[in-house]
C-alpha cells in the first residue's frame, strides 16, 4: 500500500475523498485480483475511471440501479470476491435499504457499500443528494459495520482493512477536496477501535468523518482562548469502541458529539444508547449536527459555516454551551 506521509496527505486532501477512494482501490486491485469494484453509473464521479480502464474484468457498472447493484454485489461476495459497491449516500442507504437489510444484513454477505458525498458534500445538488440520515438508517441493520474515515489518509486505511474483512460494511465518505488533514504520518487503524488525537480531557469532542478535522481546528482555537479540549476520532460508528468510551466516561464531565448528519439517530444517538445500555453514570452529552429539517443547497463551505460545523463554528458552539452550563450550575 502507498506510504502515509505529510506530502501524500496534502496531495490526497487536494484530490478529495471520491478521487482518493478510486485511487486507493486501484492500488489495492494491483495486488489482489479478487477485488471487484461496482458502480451505479458513477464511474468518473466515484474516482473509478482509472480502475475501469486498468482492470476492466474487475469492474462492473450496473447503471442507475442501486438496488440491483447491492443484490449483484451480494452474489459476488457469496462467490468469494471482495466487492466494493459505490454510489451517492442517499441512494446507497435509502433507495437500496431493503437490499442492504436482507442481502448484507440478514444473509450476512460481506459487501463493502461505499457511500459517496455523504453529509452536505453534494452541495448545490441539494436534498435529493445530501446524506444526512444515512447513519440513522444503516444503524438499524443488524450485523452491519459503519465506518466514516476522518480524512483521505484514513480512506486508504479503511479500504485496506476492509479487504478480506468477513462482515458487511457501510463506508461513509464525507467532505470535498481540500478538507482538513488529520493524519500526516503512519498510525494504527483497526475497525472498531477509535483513535485518540489528544489525551482524554474534562471536555471532549467526539466525531467521525471529515468533521474530525474541523474539531481539531476548533480545539486549537479553544486552546488559544484558554480551554484545553480533547478530540477522539470515532471512525467506526458501529460497533462503537467501548474501551474508548469507558476512558471518556472516566475523564470527561461534558462530551460534545459533532456530526455532519441529522442530530436524530446518528453518532450522538449511538453514544447515548451505548451509555444508557450500561446503566452507569456517564458525562453530559451534547450533540451538535444538522437540525431536524431539510436544509438549503449551496456552496459546501458556506453550508458548513451556516450549520456551525467548521472549526470556528464548533469552537463558538462549545463556548456558548459551556457558559450556559456554568450559569445554570
Amino acid at each position: 500500500m502507498v506510504e502515509l506521509s505529510s506530502r501524500n496527505a496534502r496531495t490526497w486532501s487536494r484530490l478529495g475523498p471520491r478521487a482518493v477512494y478510486g485511487q486507493a482501490l486501484t492500488a489495492l486491485a494491483a495486488e489482489n485480483e479478487n477485488i471487484i469494484a461496482m458502480s451505479a453509473d458513477l464511474g468518473r464521479s466515484s474516482g473509478l475511471d482509472r480502475f475501469s480502464k486498468e482492470y476492466p474484468d474487475q469492474y462492473l457498472n450496473t447503471g442507475i440501479a442501486e438496488q440491483n447493484m447491492v443484490g449483484c454485489a451480494a452474489g459476488l461476495a457469496r462467490m468469494g470476491f471482495d466487492v466494493f459497491a459505490s454510489t451517492f449516500a442517499p441512494f446507497a442507504s435509502m433507495r437500496a435499504s431493503e437490499q442492504v437489510r436482507m442481502n448484507m444484513g440478514y444473509m450476512g454477505e460481506p459487501v463493502k457499500l461505499v457511500a459517496l458525498g455523504s453529509g452536505l458534500a453534494m452541495a448545490y445538488l441539494g436534498n435529493s443528494h445530501f446524506g444526512l440520515e444515512d447513519v440513522a438508517v444503516m444503524r438499524t441493520v443488524p450485523g452491519l459495520t459503519i465506518i466514516s474515515p476522518a480524512d483521505c489518509s484514513e480512506i486508504y486505511k479503511t479500504l485496506e482493512a476492509c479487504v478480506g474483512f468477513d462482515q458487511p460494511v457501510y463506508i461513509r465518505l464525507t467532505g470535498t477536496p481540500n478538507a482538513p488533514v488529520v493524519y500526516t504520518e503512519d498510525y494504527t487503524f483497526e475497525i472498531g477501535k477509535a483513535v485518540w488525537l489528544t489525551p482524554p480531557r474534562e471536555v471532549m469532542l467526539i466525531s467521525s468523518g471529515t468533521t474530525v478535522g474541523h474539531c481539531l481546528l476548533a480545539a486549537e482555537k479553544l486552546k488559544e482562548a484558554g480551554l484545553d479540549v480533547g478530540v477522539l476520532n470515532m471512525h467506526t460508528i458501529k460497533p462503537l469502541d467501548a474501551v474508548a468510551l469507558a476512558d471518556v466516561a472516566r475523564h470527561a464531565s461534558t462530551v460534545f458529539v459533532i456530526e455532519e448528519h441529522t442530530t436524530v439517530g446518528g453518532l450522538g444517538s449511538a453514544i447515548l444508547d451505548h451509555y444508557n445500555a450500561l446503566g452507569m453514570p456517564f458525562p453530559r452529552i451534547v450533540t451538535h449536527g444538522i437540525a431536524d429539517r431539510f436544509v438549503e443547497a449551496g456552496d459546501y463551505a458556506f453550508m458548513l459555516k451556516a450549520a456551525r460545523l467548521d472549526g470556528e463554528g464548533i469552537a463558538g458552539f462549545l463556548q456558548e454551551k459551556l457558559l450556559q452550563q456554568a450559569i445554570e450550575a
